[in-house]
């Protein structure tokens, strides 16, 4: 069975990135929706379209790309990935019945939580976000926003009653990052936690102070 991994409009599309070559390096297949305000950011922060008609081209050019914008950064390989365009509600994820482990929104904007949030499924992203919540499987929200309003905030608590599981997208230091792409992995990473998939994108803590010195602590 697939995650579904949602794109949305909210700026951090390397994060996005990350979190699907972990999946992909974890031998996991991914059922992909790209909003259409994602495409906008994603052609904003890396000067890349992302087109329905060419999408496994686009795709394995995005995610070749480092957080530093270096092309062929990563090497990547997308068979294990399904596109499903965001217009699509009559796609697989749309109902109940269609196998998913999961939901991965990466990154979340204040607008798409708040549609999950409210129930509205206006796109196939945000009826899959529901159709996860109904159907009590594990959807992870890695909102991308700062500040955050009262509103916001209340969208997000409803999202945890529901039984998401929200991931700010907020890097910690303690793992030793000294490079970009280190502070977005350490998201991905969080992200993958909280979902239950293997990964090692970051050092993780072990009670020992002065381990972030050393990349190979």
């Amino acid at each position: 069975m697939p995650w579904i991994v949602g794109v949305s409009g909210a700026s951090g599309t390397p994060y996005a990135a990350a979190v699907l070559r972990a999946l992909l390096d974890a031998g996991e297949s991914v059922d992909l929706v790209v909003s259409r305000a994602s495409r906008l950011t994603l052609l904003d922060e890396t000067g890349l379209p992302f087109r329905d008609a060419h999408w496994q081209d686009d795709l394995r050019e995005w995610l070749a790309r480092g957080a530093d914008g270096k092309p062929d950064a990563f090497a990547v390989d997308i068979s294990g990935v399904r596109h499903w365009s965001a217009g699509d509600l009559a796609a697989g994820p749309s109902s109940g019945s269609y196998p998913a482990k999961g939901m991965l929104i990466v990154p979340a904007s204040t607008a798409c939580v708040a549609g999950v949030a409210l129930g509205l499924s206006k796109d196939l992203l945000q009826r899959a976000a529901s159709v996860t919540l109904k159907e009590s499987r594990p959807l992870v929200v890695a909102v991308r926003e700062a500040p955050l309003n009262g509103q916001t905030l209340r969208h997000l608590v409803s999202l945890d009653d529901a039984g998401a599981t929200v991931v700010p997208a907020s890097p910690a230091f303690y793992a030793g990052a000294t490079h970009i792409q280190d502070l977005v992995d350490f998201v991905a990473g969080r992200v993958l936690d909280a979902a239950g998939v293997p990964h090692t994108l970051y050092r993780r803590w072990k009670g020992e102070l002065g381990g972030g010195n050393s990349r190979t602590a």
